[in-house]
């Protein structure tokens, strides 16, 4: 493990050619930090993802602001709170926490607060509604001890709404309403609108999409590209953005509100609606001061990964050069196994497993891209992130098959393509792990709808996490899910974790407690191969509707073995047997008698290596040898 004293961090991050003098990071902050690496494999893992506002309130001194009449404002959780309750998520079986984003943001916007991180003002300043940064030291520092490991919400696309396009060119922001014409043939083409447009709306916050960039214009035409002028509102915290660097135009793309996600132009350069700003990710100073900013808080706090938003709104380029430029600087330092995962909010996995993939640029782009180091590391590889929060798998399989009931030949179709659109090597120093089998699976988080606002059925969100903890990949879990939880979409999915009372009682908490300790139990659950033995177009009163069925064995499992078989039909029991065709297993247990270790029920495999089990509706087994059994 590398010691690097606080002076010695902010010296050489003083040093950086672009960013001179303008990346403070609380110099008042004394003594020294160890980097270590605290995880030795990704795949042992159980993540819990939480809300900090949400989470816990253990220090009334930072409640400023709070209001607890409506899910969208402050509610004052914080990183002591979250401290506090470690004791809590280390008897749910936790192993790994991702924390939202700890930087400063803006305070309120449009009658909705920014406690979800996502709204950057400040990149390098912490949240004072969550702490200080010896207070999030001081967290890290703990869950360690704990054998917890902690991952970090950061985000490069955007920073909070912190300019307005002044389009009238009268230096205040405004909302106008326009109508009879269009001021151009080019914004026709963009908006839509026509000469016989009587109104149109448009606020300067949040202008629609145009190519060229924010046009100024009046009722006179068009007059060149909208001036960008800084909100400074210090009590609702619309500040230009720091460190100062931020502050230059250029570094934001300046095109408006993205209004067709499935055109590239507007969904790499266009602000996200609600006057999100995206930054020019494009540019080598830009890349720079990203992986300065977001190393920074590593060595300041001693963070184990970083989860990613909106990567699909970013290049791919910018991946390449991010990914390996964290890696390169804190490697050395001795933080070792960094997990970078992305979230693309994506159900195309093709696009989704890009980000993961190893492709080796063109030796002129990747030319192009190494004009933007300034270390002497030049790129050298495809290398992107190490894995990507599995939003196919949600759409396919979590909101189809275990929400909605659909065929489960879903899920093996969707698994079927992995290999392909995902990557197949391990980065080169990132977290040790092949992206293809290590996908972070979930049954819903923060941007979504709780799984019990779709199905009522606790049966139902109990059978799915039993498949996100056995199958391929590292379970995820969002916070208030062990407590049944069943908000809709944001904010109500966005509850107070203290409304429980921390109950350990509950069914969901005890079967999350259970399956975590499942999984550590039987190596085959974490480092097996994957290899599908039964699935079903059936989904009505058939033998086998809602069957799925998965093997774990091989790959760095040695002689583990475990049998995974679930029934997501709602209605029945089913069977893993059709018209006479029973399920085939692999030959090494043929014969042997398998245990539930759910249940303690026991099956024998016949000599042919068939086996037809039925299983109880919405329900599953996992199964081992007998001689396994612990």
């Amino acid at each position: 493990m590398a010691k690097l004293g606080i002076g010695t961090i902010l010296a050489a991050l003083a040093a950086a050619p672009l960013l001179v003098g303008c990346m403070e990071f609380d110099p008042g902050l004394a003594g020294e930090i160890e980097l270590g690496t605290h995880v030795s494999d990704w795949h042992d893992e159980v993540i819990y993802q939480l809300l900090v506002d949400r989470f816990a309130n253990g220090d009334s001194g930072n409640d400023f602001n709070v209001d607890l009449s409506a899910p969208g404002k402050w509610h004052g959780g914080d990183w002591k709170g979250v401290e506090d309750h470690l004791d809590y998520l280390a008897d749910l079986g936790v192993t790994a926490l991702w924390i939202s984003p700890v930087v400063k943001n803006v305070e309120t916007d449009a009658g909705f607060d920014g406690y979800h991180g996502y709204w950057t003002q400040d990149f390098a300043q912490p949240n004072p509604h969550f702490g200080d940064v010896p207070a999030l030291r001081h967290l890290v520092k703990a869950a360690h001890d704990k054998g917890m490991k902690v991952i970090l919400d950061i985000v490069t696309n955007h920073v909070g709404q912190l300019f307005y396009y002044d389009i009238n060119e009268n230096g205040q922001p405004d909302e106008n309403v326009q109508g009879g014409h269009c001021p151009s043939d080019h914004y026709e083409k963009v908006t839509g609108c026509t000469a016989s447009s009587t109104v149109q709306h448009v606020s300067e916050y949040d202008p629609d999409f145009d190519t060229r960039g924010i046009q100024a214009y009046t009722s006179l035409g068009e007059s060149g590209p909208a001036p960008v002028i800084w909100n400074y509102d210090p009590a609702s915290n619309h500040m230009p953005p720091m460190p100062e660097v931020f502050q230059n135009r250029d570094w934001y793309n300046q095109r408006g509100r993205t209004l067709d996600f499935d055109v590239v132009d507007q969904l790499l350069h266009g602000d996200f609606p609600g006057g999100l700003k995206d930054v020019n990710t494009s540019r080598c100073d830009v890349k720079q001061a990203m992986v300065d900013v977001f190393a920074r808080w590593v060595e300041l706090t001693d963070l184990d990964g970083f989860r990613i938003d909106t990567v699909k709104h970013v290049e791919r380029e910018f991946w390449r050069y991010f990914a390996q430029k964290v890696r390169q600087r804190l490697g050395p330092q001795g933080k070792k196994n960094f997990l970078m995962f992305g979230e693309a909010f994506d159900g195309n996995d093709e696009l989704v497993g890009s980000f993961t993939k190893n492709d080796l640029p063109a030796a002129d782009v990747l030319a192009r891209e190494n004009r933007c180091v300034t270390d002497g590391i030049p790129i050298k590889a495809g290398d992107q992130l190490d894995s990507v929060f599995n939003f196919p798998q949600y759409y396919s399989a979590i909101r189809e098959v275990f929400v909605n009931a659909a065929e489960t030949q879903k899920i093996q179709d969707l698994w079927a393509q992995r290999p392909k659109h995902w990557g197949t090597e391990a980065t080169r120093g990132g977290a040790g792990i092949v992206p293809s089998e290590s996908p972070v699976n979930f049954l819903d988080n923060h941007d979504v709808g709780r799984f019990l606002y779709w199905e009522k059925s606790v049966p139902a969100l109990q059978n799915a996490l039993l498949f996100t903890f056995a199958e391929q990949g590292i379970p995820c879990v969002y916070y208030g899910t062990e407590q049944e939880f069943a908000g809709g979409n944001d904010p109500a999915n966005r509850e107070d974790l203290w409304t429980s009372g921390y109950d350990q009682s509950r069914s969901t908490f005890l079967w999350i407690q259970r399956l975590a300790k499942v999984r550590r139990t039987y190596r085959a659950l974490t480092h097996g191969d994957q290899t599908v033995v039964w699935s079903t177009t059936r989904k009505a009163d058939e033998s086998d509707a809602g069957i799925f069925a998965f093997e774990r064995s091989g790959g760095d499992a040695g002689k583990g073995y475990a049998l995974v078989v679930l029934n997501t039909n709602p209605d029945h029991p089913s069977t893993t047997e059709f018209q006479g065709d029973r399920m085939k297993l692999d030959p090494a247990v043929a014969g042997k008698e398998l245990v539930d270790v759910l249940s303690s029920s026991k099956s024998t495999v016949g000599g042919d290596g068939t086996l037809s089990l039925e299983v109880p509706a919405r329900r599953g087994a996992i199964l081992v040898p007998r001689d396994q059994v612990k």
